[in-house]
């Protein structure tokens, strides 16, 4: 396990490597927190062999409250705890952003409304178990993956943003 200052200087090496890259101050968005994101009781609907998408994503979509579901394409800044799902070259190109850094699945299971699944612009270092923040256009929906709910929020083309 990592002592606090190997996790500082990745952290560091972070900052240096994405630079002028990050997303900066104001064009980062509106700054959303888990306390809003997370904030709400959301139920994954059970997947029933031969059940029609579309009941899913109906049962998903009337759990989202109307002041969540009004963040759909908007431009979001968000922070919370990296858990790298894909991999280019030893970079971070897709993961999950997650509320708490115990949430993993070797930690406390997460509710789908406790991580934004996050697809970067451009790869970065994989850093875990300190809080980063990225912004992007939040798509605020029910994802479903062969019949399974897999998230209600996603992030395309976001980056790090820079404080």
């Amino acid at each position: 396990m990592a002592n606090f200052f190997q996790v500082w200087r990745r952290g560091l090496r972070l900052v240096v490597a994405i630079g002028a890259g990050a997303v900066a101050g104001s064009a980062a968005g509106v700054e959303i927190g888990w306390d809003r994101l997370a904030g709400f009781d959301f139920e994954a609907p059970a997947y029933e062999p031969g059940q029609d998408d579309g009941d899913i994503k109906a049962q998903s979509v009337r759990q989202i409250p109307a002041e969540i579901a009004q963040l759909d394409g908007q431009n979001v800044s968000v922070t919370g705890f990296m858990l790298p799902v894909r991999l280019k070259e030893g970079l971070v190109t897709e993961f999950l952003l997650v509320s708490d850094p115990m949430v993993c699945c070797y930690g406390a299971v997460p509710k789908v409304n406790e991580w934004i699944t996050v697809r970067l612009a451009d790869g970065i270092e994989p850093l875990m178990d300190v809080p980063l923040a990225f912004a992007g256009v939040l798509r605020v929906g029910p994802v479903l993956d062969n019949g399974y709910l897999t998230t209600i929020y996603e992030m395309d083309d976001a980056g790090p943003v820079k404080r």
